[in-house]
């Protein structure tokens, strides 16, 4: 091979080749890989110049038929592309007409993961002008399905994988991903994947998706975006046995190799990104859930959205609907179906925000919220079996064992369903809330729609069209004697990424709880006249970006009057800086 090279070298022609030197009578085989046996050891050699190949294989930066003339000149792309040249609209336009024709939301889904995988500026701006519609295709409820089935529809992987077989290198892994400047990570463990359990690694399509919503609705550059899942195996039986599950096959760690490895983990991102990198933790089981929280929030920027972003958007929602019922949160009472991380995370934020509207201390205002778990109310009598989270809600008060006795007893104004269990509110339960209450506050928050403690139109129906609605999943607008209702979502995509910008502007440090009650209190105050005419608590996410530049300026303020904020100095006016941050999908144009 040495001697063929040389001629070459000399002035020799490719076309002057012995064929001996040539696989098939082709160009010769200079690094051997079609002559190599599948033994033997191939190098991966990629070219890296300035080719218009390259540049409409970068997601970054490819635009498709949309490539100017000028351009196409400057970047090697005449013969690459159709002579035709469109408008970004042009594309949109095409696209979402092809989205529509998929009868089924994964197919969509799939749809959408490929478009963002070739072309990510089209993709977002699919995405932001489309957001009603595209949001329960990306995110919930059928992400839940994509995590289902992610093993089969795995094409590409997306963000980082870290397991077991890391330990002791997550740093080095870390510096495997190419973007050094994150400001934002999701990071899942796969054990609690919304309602429907321990999916393991294929989990990675929730935290895809959450930052998916980060950057079209929240404005946070991809770049600065990472997805993580930590794999530490699956106590899922059915994904063992699937030959084609994407991660560990073996049961999950757990104990002192679990935390050692988190730990690990924690350690590494903020000695690789630095302190101000904004920690999301998703989906990780209740037990880890909350110790990982307690752990790391005093000397990390971490933020638990199914604790505590949850429980800004419900407590948004239960502001805004006052409105409708009447009173303050104090002359409220609540009723938690379910008392994991969602319902305790909800109880807790209500119970502090009531403890800053009336000066009372939180141990008091906790006694206006009841929860009830698998075992009935939480109640004193039950509190040496309670689990840590689950004491500060236990009451004095008779044993009660299932929710209809709780609905009875207690005669909550509000009643939230956080339990991950399916038409739990029974037909009994919301006639019994409905006979209390003139207007009731039903929030039905668990995903996805399957999981729903109940349809709109069984809340509605069932309270005779008096029930004020909300739920975690999206249903369709539903008329009831002659009179249409569009039920309310009480959607996470309303307040973590209008968090996440309003931590990244003001270069927080630390999450404070103070944060999460601005970016309620902001939410609640979005909702127009015209939104309560039609029943609904939340505003249209049609306006998110405006939204989540709003939240960011809340969250912001409060950051920097808690002495949290680096960034300095304070923009005067941070609406408008929130906006002027946020990430534009319009296509540039290049040199």
């Amino acid at each position: 091979m040495e001697s063929t090279l040389k001629e070459i070298g000399d002035g020799g022609s490719v076309l002057d080749l012995d064929p001996k030197g040539t696989v098939g009578g082709g160009v010769e085989d200079i690094y051997g890989e079609d002559c190599a046996t599948e033994e033997q050891l191939v190098t991966p050699w990629t070219f890296s110049v300035a080719s218009g190949y390259s540049l409409l294989r970068d997601p970054h930066h490819n635009k498709g038929l949309a490539f100017t003339e000028k351009e196409r000149d400057a970047h090697y792309l005449r013969g690459l592309l159709p002579p035709s040249i469109v408008t970004q609209q042009l594309q949109e336009k095409k696209l979402m007409q092809n989205i529509r024709q998929y009868q089924l939301p994964l197919q969509k889904f799939i749809a959408m993961m490929e478009l963002q995988e070739r072309n990510e500026r089209l993709f977002y701006k699919l995405l932001i002008d489309n957001v009603e519609e595209l949001l329960p295709v990306v995110y919930t409820p059928t992400v839940g399905e994509a995590c289902q089935k992610y093993g089969s529809i795995f094409r590409r992987p997306q963000g980082l994988y870290i397991s077991l077989k890391e330990k002791g290198k997550i740093l080095e892994v870390l510096k495997n991903w190419p973007q050094r400047s994150i400001q934002v990570i999701v990071v899942t463990d796969g054990e609690r994947i919304l309602g429907l359990g321990d999916l393991g690694c294929q989990g990675m399509g929730i935290p895809v998706g959450k930052l998916s919503l980060y950057t079209a609705l929240g404005g946070v550059r991809p770049s600065a975006c990472l997805p993580i899942t930590i794999d530490v195996g699956t106590n899922n039986e059915k994904l063992l046995n699937d030959e084609f599950y994407i991660g560990l096959k073996q049961r999950r760690a757990t104990g002192e190799e679990y935390y050692e490895l988190l730990h690990e983990f924690m350690t590494a991102v903020k000695q690789n990104y630095g302190e101000k990198v904004l920690i999301q933790f998703e989906d990780f089981a209740n037990h880890n859930a909350f110790e990982l929280l307690a752990k790391y929030r005093t000397t990390h920027l971490v933020f638990n959205d199914d604790i505590q972003g949850t429980a800004s958007v419900v407590l948004a929602g239960a502001v805004s609907a006052l409105k409708l019922i009447g009173g303050t949160l104090a002359d409220h009472t609540f009723l938690f179906l379910g008392a994991g991380e969602a319902g305790t995370g909800i109880a807790e934020l209500i119970a502090l925000e009531i403890s800053k509207q009336t000066n009372a201390p939180v141990e008091e205002t906790r006694k206006k919220i009841w929860l009830v778990d698998s075992k009935g109310l939480i109640v004193h009598s039950r509190k040496d079996s309670l689990q840590h989270f689950k004491k500060p809600w236990a009451h004095e008060h008779e044993p009660v064992k299932d929710l209809l006795s709780a609905v009875k007893a207690i005669k909550p104004t509000v009643l939230i369903g956080s339990s991950g269990v399916g038409r739990t509110f029974t037909k009994e339960v919301i006639e019994a809330v409905s006979a209390i209450n003139e207007k009731p506050l039903i929030m039905a928050l668990s995903n996805p729609t399957s999981q729903s403690e109940c349809t709109a139109e069984e809340a509605y129906t069932w309270s005779e069209g008096r029930a004020i609605f909300a739920s975690g999943s999206p249903f369709d607008p539903f008329e009831y004697n002659g009179k249409t209702f569009v039920p309310g979502q009480s959607n996470n995509a309303y307040i973590f990424p209008g968090f996440g910008l309003g931590v990244v502007i003001s270069g927080a440090i630390r999450v404070h709880d103070d944060m999460l009650l601005a970016a309620s209190e902001a939410l609640a105050a979005e909702v127009s006249d015209e939104n309560y005419e039609k029943g609904l608590i939340y505003p249209p996410f049609t306006n998110i970006r405006k939204i989540s530049a709003n939240i960011a300026a809340k969250v912001a303020a409060k950051a920097y009057e808690l002495g949290l904020a680096t960034r300095l100095p304070r923009p005067a006016d941070l609406v408008k800086y929130a906006e002027s941050c946020m990430y534009s999908p319009i296509y540039r144009t290049y040199r």
